[in-house]
């Protein structure tokens, strides 16, 4: 999908539905859902104008009205993966309860769309879900004290462990059952039977390994970045602090949604 048409609708009228010719009624919602489904039921190479337009019944080239090309709508729906994540985060104002359920919703919501999170998930967008997703999770940082250099610091971690796991584990999810069956036979068939003599570690620890790696590290590895930054925290305020008074009586505010499983 590629084109060097500039005549694509605005972002603030991009929300609006247009009928085209054949009477289907477009919007960037649409388009990008339909991708959506595309990508998860036939993978990437079902993102091409050709086929969203077959998938929409609709002219291929009315697409372009809405993204300049396959990498403009790629961003919208790394976006919009970013935006359904929003929708089902309630926030407590426990820093560390929260950036929890933020990074296991990110997670999870990627392994629900692997392909697309496998696609999408080392974009920068800058759109508006991005960067509400700074926004809030910056000021929940600011607001449980640390200063800002820390903030982002810890920000960047977070984010990037977050992206990087739902990268690994939906790269995995998207491979054919029998390939994902092939590679969890491994650690049954090869670790497990490696002799103590040759191999002491593995051996003492085989029925774990087994059980473990059939898992996500994600969860683990977020509570030690957690904890880590708690650790922090406790550090810079001696052990005690109040939250950051600037960003303190700004409440986060997102869209309503039905709250949800990580």
């Amino acid at each position: 999908m590629t084109s060097t048409n500039d005549r694509v609708v605005p972002p603030a009228a991009r929300r609006r539905r247009r009928p085209t010719k054949t009477g289907v009624v477009l919007s960037e919602e649409l388009i990008v859902e339909t991708a959506l489904r595309l990508l998860k039921e036939h993978g990437a190479d079902a993102l091409t104008v050709r086929r969203l337009g077959l998938a929409l019944g609709a002219d291929p080239s009315a697409l372009y009205r809405y993204f300049r090309d396959t990498d403009d709508l790629l961003l919208a729906i790394a976006d919009e993966l970013i935006g359904r994540t929003l929708r089902t985060w309630h926030p407590t104002g426990d820093w560390r309860a929260d950036l929890r359920d933020l990074g296991l919703r990110v997670h999870s919501g990627s392994l629900a769309h692997p392909q697309a999170a496998v696609l999408s998930s080392y974009r920068v967008t800058g759109r508006v879900h991005e960067i509400e997703a700074v926004e809030t999770i910056i000021g929940v940082l600011r607001g449980a004290g640390f200063p800002d250099p820390e903030a982002v610091r810890i920000y960047h971690a977070f984010v990037d462990q977050a992206l990087a796991f739902a990268a690994l584990d939906a790269a995995s999810v998207a491979l054919p059952r029998a390939a994902r069956e092939a590679e969890a036979s491994v650690w049954r068939a090869m670790y497990a039977r490696l002799p103590a003599d040759s191999h002491p570690n593995i051996a003492a620890t085989a029925r774990h390994l087994v059980l473990d790696m059939r898992r996500s590290a994600y969860p683990t590895a977020l509570d030690l970045l957690l904890s880590a930054a708690a650790a922090r925290l406790a550090e810079i305020t001696g052990g005690g602090h109040h939250g950051n008074p600037a960003v303190a009586t700004r409440p986060v505010t997102l869209r309503p949604a039905p709250p949800s499983s990580p």
